[in-house]
């Protein structure tokens, strides 16, 4: 009895995510709903600065108090029931990985398929699961039929691994890959468009965008983007590692053809978790990156067939999907937004500080570039560390020089306010 017990708590432990006994409603549903209340009828915009409502948000995440974690364009932190969902699978697999992974965690994919692709706005059957951006869009990139001589326009502000891989293209199969370059930001969406449009050439047969840029947070107006490419029989795929889980938008709405995200960046799904997506009519002629008895088959999943994964990742994905429906995909864009524009408002009238990102909402959203006169990224990088303990990313490449700050739904203002004081400090005594 007491064997039989145990193997039925175990299954109720596999009742996944998008059950009445997810993690999240056990932990966080009762009081998500009760702040949600207080602040019934308000819009997003007007939630964004309510801290009492954020506090409830800011206390679901572990995050360490010693350090100002301003990084998380790299990689987000989960919350806390994310953590608790794949510590529970994790331990749950090792009690018996082939029979608990394969025969009862695989049966959570579907489930999750369809739920990533309501956030998402798709058919289910247009997303795989994978493990980051990088591998959903390698795959698009080596699983293109293109000849040499095909030509591909990209960016030089475009993301080393994208851009890595179609120099690879180049170079085994004599792919061309002509790159633009911006100096960002920029306010005119059909300066990006324009300048796109006149790089194609007869030749051209993809344009690979970036929907948010890595480096200053430039949001790219990707459907104009792909309405000027298809006028002219061009494909487009989309990056947008930065944006899906940030941004309040439906991959349909973008009209690309190819999509690639990380889910482990503003989803604050499990380190080391991505969603590809395809297309419906395009994905028979899409190669896998990875082997597959069916290559040429119209079904999403020959881009899964990772052999052995991570099942407790996997799984522990449905609970950030809770976590981030229960707060909404606008008013999270815009408390992140709000974020962002209060360090900077604060700062770029600071004499010998200049912000490399636009502030206006349609042209960006948590990233924020900010360099000081007379003074390299990781210099500024280190002194913010060393003596404020706040944790950014510093950027030499190509035409930027700044370091990169980027806040999530758990930043608290007395943390921005450091930031604030920081700078300011700094370029006081740099500037002197």
């Amino acid at each position: 009895m007491a064997n039989r017990r145990k193997f039925l708590q175990q299954l109720t432990a596999t009742a996944g995510a998008f059950s009445a006994g997810s993690l999240f409603n056990k932990l966080y549903a009762k009081d998500f709903e009760s702040a949600a209340r207080q602040v019934e009828g308000f819009s997003a915009q007007q939630l964004a600065g309510d801290e009492d409502y954020w506090t409830v948000i800011q206390q679901a995440y572990t995050v360490n108090p010693n350090i100002i974690n301003l990084n998380n364009g790299g990689v987000s932190p989960s919350p806390r029931v994310v953590q608790e969902a794949v510590e529970r699978y994790n331990k749950l697999s090792n009690e018996g990985p082939s029979y608990f992974m394969w025969r009862i965690l695989d049966q959570g994919r579907e489930p999750l398929r369809n739920k990533l692709a309501e956030l998402a706005g798709c058919d289910p059957e247009e997303i795989a699961i994978n493990r980051n951006a990088t591998e959903a869009l390698n795959t698009i990139i080596y699983g293109l039929n293109l000849k040499p001589g095909d030509e591909v326009i990209g960016t030089k502000q475009d993301y080393p691994n994208m851009m890595n891989a179609w120099k690879q293209r180049g170079m085994r199969d004599g792919i061309v890959y002509n790159q633009l370059s911006f100096d960002f930001p920029i306010e005119n969406d059909e300066t990006i468009v324009t300048a796109y449009e006149k790089a194609i050439t007869p030749k051209t047969k993809i344009i690979h965008v970036t929907h948010i840029i890595n480096w200053v947070g430039q949001i790219m107006p990707v459907k104009k983007i792909a309405q000027m490419a298809h006028a002219h029989g061009i494909e487009v795929i989309c990056d947008s590692a930065h944006a899906f889980g940030l941004l309040d938008f439906k991959i349909p709405d973008l009209e690309c053809d190819y999509f690639g995200t990380s889910l482990h960046k503003f989803l604050s799904a499990p380190i080391g978790s991505g969603m590809l997506w395809i297309k419906k009519d395009k994905i028979e002629k899409i190669w896998p990156l990875l082997c597959n008895d069916k290559p040429h088959s119209t079904d999403i999943r020959k881009f899964e067939t990772l052999g052995t994964r991570s099942f407790p990742i996997e799984q522990g994905i449905g609970e950030a999907l809770n976590f981030h429906n229960a707060i909404g995909a606008k008013r999270k864009e815009e408390r992140i937004r709000y974020l962002k524009n209060y360090w900077a408002e604060r700062v770029k009238d600071v004499p010998g500080v200049k912000l490399h990102t636009s502030l206006k909402a349609e042209h960006s959203c948590a990233i924020c570039g900010v360099s000081i006169n007379n003074m390299e990224a990781a210099d500024l990088d280190a002194e913010l560390f060393n003596k404020y303990k706040i944790h950014v990313v510093p950027i030499k490449y190509e035409n930027i020089n700044c370091v990169r700050v980027t806040p999530h739904v758990y930043t608290t203002l007395q943390d921005l306010d450091t930031m604030v004081k920081a700078i300011t400090t700094i370029a006081a005594e740099k500037n002197k």
